[in-house]
């Protein structure tokens, strides 16, 4: 099977598209009531350019909302289709997550824009495949039974809530705390090694640096 290519025009409008969401995913996560301008300025096309595709700040927001969760809806699928170890399909589900970084824009965006009938959807899809994810590893016996699925909704939250130095090594410190959490939640107790090297008192102290 062929896929047509797109033309010139189709094209670019792809790209922008790409460069305004990567550029409104930033700027909102750092800052939910930055004007929609700045997302042009970032993503460096034409305010024009951008209310042709996102007709207004509300539609833009829908947008980053529903990718990141048909992003958790892809990474709970996996899992679910994964029928191997189940302490390792979790964590697995758990590190893909990280990786995915949907819990940023919960932080940053919750109750700063209307959700649409589609978004209400997918949150509720979201919803039940975690909880199929969370629900089949404790029934396996490998995840401790007083954690809820709600337990695990947060801890994405305070791992997203981590941000050290760039993103590379933001993410290697994310990891390394998953892998943390990781043994806490693990039936029988298991200690595996961390991930990646330990963050040190100048790379904490340089955020307060302007």
């Amino acid at each position: 099977m062929t896929t047509t290519p797109m033309s010139g025009r189709k094209a670019q409008a792809a790209r922008n598209d790409e460069l305004i969401l990567t550029a409104a995913r930033e700027v909102f996560t750092a800052d939910p009531g930055a004007p929609i301008a700045a997302v042009a300025e970032r993503a460096g096309v034409g305010i024009s350019a951008l209310y042709r595709r996102y007709a207004s700040k509300d539609a833009l927001l829908q947008k980053l909302c529903g990718d990141g969760l048909k992003r958790y809806i892809a990474c709970a699928e996996k899992a679910l289709a994964d029928h191997g170890d189940p302490w390792e399909s979790f964590a697995t589900f758990m590190r893909d997550l990280v990786d995915a970084d949907t819990s940023s824009l919960t932080i940053a965006l919750a109750g700063t824009f209307t959700p649409t009938a589609e978004l209400y959807g997918d949150a509720r899809r979201a919803e039940e495949l975690g909880t199929r994810v969370h629900e089949r590893t404790i029934e396996a016996g490998v995840l401790r039974a007083d954690v809820t699925a709600a337990d695990i909704s947060l801890i994405f939250e305070e791992l997203a809530s981590i941000k050290l130095g760039d993103h590379e090594r933001t993410m290697q410190i994310r990891h390394r705390h998953l892998a943390m959490i990781l043994d806490g939640l693990r039936l029988p107790p298991n200690t595996s090694p961390l991930p990646g090297p330990a963050p040190d008192a100048g790379e904490l102290a340089a955020r307060w640096t302007p």
